[in-house]
């Protein structure tokens, strides 16, 4: 998660712009765009909606949270050297070690697990996670992700088979599980 967030955070450094992330992805890049005053987006998961929205948003750099960088000036595509082209040169413009950099951003910790539900009852769970917590921001389209202030559950289908994702983050392993496993349980 930490390798596309130490990517947005060195380019909006030298080049502002826009930040298209997917919906999946840590709230650290989030925080990182929001530091630098820089435009943020989300897109369903996927490497081709990522891309159609960094298109449409004239993005100076997006990505994945599976460390997928996809820089606009390379290509459109998700490529791991351009992140450690960015890792690297980051590194030679700080005094310290990638364990300094990485201390210097917003922490967070990410659960995931996941459900057997046939295609058919995937509303239905979206549908009773919102019921949940009507207190959060819901975002739909891509399943369902809810959002508060400091962390974020989503539901979503597979594409390849048969079972919902549930993907929480909060600050603090505890804080995540604890939001995971109650959308499992309402889901």
């Amino acid at each position: 998660e930490l390798t596309l967030a130490l990517c947005v955070d060195h380019v909006l450094k030298h080049r502002r712009g826009p930040v298209v992330v997917n919906g999946s992805t840590s709230r650290v890049t989030a925080d990182i765009a929001a530091k630098h005053a820089c435009p943020f987006h989300r897109s369903h998961v996927g490497e081709a909606n990522v891309v159609a929205l960094m298109r449409q948003a004239n993005a100076v750099i997006g990505g994945e949270g599976n460390g997928g960088v996809i820089e606009p000036r390379v290509g459109y595509v998700r490529d791991s050297f351009v992140g450690m082209a960015y890792v690297l040169q980051g590194l030679t413009e700080r005094a310290g070690t990638l364990a300094d950099w990485v201390d210097t951003l917003p922490k967070y910790a990410i659960i995931k697990d996941k459900l057997h539900c046939p295609r058919e009852r995937v509303t239905a769970a979206c549908d009773a996670l919102r019921s949940a917590f009507p207190d959060a921001r819901a975002t739909e389209g891509d399943g369902l992700r809810l959002d508060w202030s400091d962390r974020w559950v989503q539901v979503r289908a597979s594409n390849t088979e048969p079972i919902i994702r549930v993907i929480a983050e909060a600050p603090g392993h505890a804080a995540a599980e604890a939001l995971c496993a109650e959308a499992v349980s309402f889901v």
